[in-house]
């Protein structure tokens, strides 16, 4: 469902809360946010904007699941077929993301909730924005996260990772410029689309919709199509012009290092009447979920090619980016090895990976940790790969200036034997007793 039918389900059953009193964008919001443990809250009066702000809404993969209408169950076979059958999306002359237009001296970005996180943060930021630019040789779209910090009524510095969608467009304009549409209030469908990696060409708008309906627009000033639904879309362009950029907290909850960043002239912003902006906490849970739950399917279909897989989890611990745990059923000798390859090849980020059998609760880490202690032998069972490529979020990685990040690898194979019975492999367990009866 989208963004304001959410709102109105978590409203009517009592889910939401919604503070009326005053609350302040320095800080003082993403205080609240934090305090109320990420909780669906909906502040109806901000001090520096008429807008209102909602956040919270992809916190859990509970809420996630029901503003896509389906079951925890059904979440992971869902994503994955909307990874490999992308759905085109509907293209409509108007929307309601366009019900009100901003064009050139009217436009006035400090007039939104833009937030300070941290008193460490830069500068103000928008941590929930969906980018969407078109590869200037293949005209290929794509849809991803950009964080952005605010530096003036109609300028953002944006983070651009190296050598990913947005960058490599960028290096192909001739003139080193590219037109951007920025997105925020969206459908949950949209936000997974956007943090999911697809392979160059496959549609994330396309991703979107195979997830539930999510009709497009032309934007105004831009050749670019954004989600018809949109609280705001801001139009423009990344130019040539870098500035500073950071520090900001990041995925992994420390602080991202300052860069020379490129800056992003908008040029024209549209909205709905009477629009809500959404935002989300740096490295807290929203972060995680929408950062690591769409590498799941990745993974997934990726081991899936090798032996059958039958759960992938990217845990918290891990920052919900760079470890997983991958449960398959094993019948082969060399099937966790197999797995451990396959899931790095799904999530090119993903640093430590644990394969288990089906016996084991992937989402209990005591379960899976004692899966390590009775089924590993470092010798045999551990694979270590040097000098990979790593994610940038890694601090511990080689994070040189101008050069991808590298790291070292490690899979850990805590499956079963498969020359053996089972026999001092598996847990057992007492009967099972109703209480009620003794009570």
């Amino acid at each position: 469902m989208g963004l304001r039918t959410f709102i109105e389900s978590l409203q009517k059953s009592g889910e939401l809360t919604k503070i009326t009193k005053p609350v302040s964008t320095e800080y003082e919001l993403a205080g609240i946010i934090n305090a109320l443990s990420e909780k669906p809250v909906f502040f109806e009066n901000i001090k520096e904007s008429t807008v209102p702000v909602v956040s919270g809404l992809v916190s859990s993969k509970e809420l996630i699941c029901r503003s896509l209408g389906i079951t925890k169950e059904q979440l992971l076979p869902k994503l994955s077929l909307a990874i490999e059958k992308p759905v085109e999306p509907k293209l409509v002359e108007n929307a309601v993301c366009q019900e009100v237009v901003h064009i050139g001296s009217d436009v006035d970005l400090t007039k939104l909730p833009i937030m300070h996180y941290t008193d460490k943060d830069g500068g103000k930021y928008i941590a929930s924005a969906v980018s969407i630019i078109k590869d200037p040789q293949t005209g290929h779209r794509n849809m991803c996260f950009h964080r952005l910090m605010l530096k003036d009524k109609n300028h953002f510095i944006a983070r651009i990772v190296e050598n990913r969608g947005t960058d490599s467009a960028l290096k192909k304009a001739s003139d080193g410029e590219l037109d951007i549409a920025i997105c925020v209030g969206n459908s949950t469908a949209v936000l997974l689309a956007a943090a999911t990696s697809l392979p160059t060409g496959v549609d994330e708008l396309g991703m979107a919709n195979a997830l539930e309906r999510t009709d497009i627009v032309k934007c105004k000033t831009v050749d670019l199509e954004v989600p018809a639904e949109a609280e705001f879309v801001f139009e423009g362009r990344i130019t040539r012009e870098k500035a500073t950029e950071g520090p900001f907290l990041d995925l992994t909850g420390v602080v991202d290092r300052v860069r020379q960043q490129p800056v992003i002239e908008i040029k024209c912003v549209t909205h709905r009447k009477n629009p809500i902006y959404q935002t989300i906490l740096a490295g807290k849970n929203e972060h995680k979920f929408l950062m690591g739950m769409p590498k799941e399917p990745t993974i997934y279909n990726e081991v899936n090619k090798v032996c059958q897989c039958r759960d992938v989890y990217i845990t918290p611990g891990g920052c919900s980016w760079l470890h997983a745990v991958v449960q398959i059923h094993k019948t082969h000798a060399d099937d966790g090895r197999k797995a451990i390859l396959a899931a790095f090849e799904g999530h090119k980020s993903l640093k430590h990976v644990v394969v288990v059998d089906e016996d084991i609760n992937i989402y209990d880490p005591h379960d899976v940790e004692w899966a390590i202690a009775t089924r590993f032998q470092a010798d045999k069972n551990l694979i270590v790969l040097s000098n990979q490529s790593g994610s940038s979020l890694d601090p511990s990685g080689d994070l040189s200036e101008g050069k991808k990040a590298t790291t070292a690898k490690a899979g850990v194979d805590a499956t079963i034997p498969i020359v053996t019975t089972g026999k001092g492999f598996k847990k057992e367990d007492y009967i099972k007793i109703d209480l009620n009866k003794y009570m």
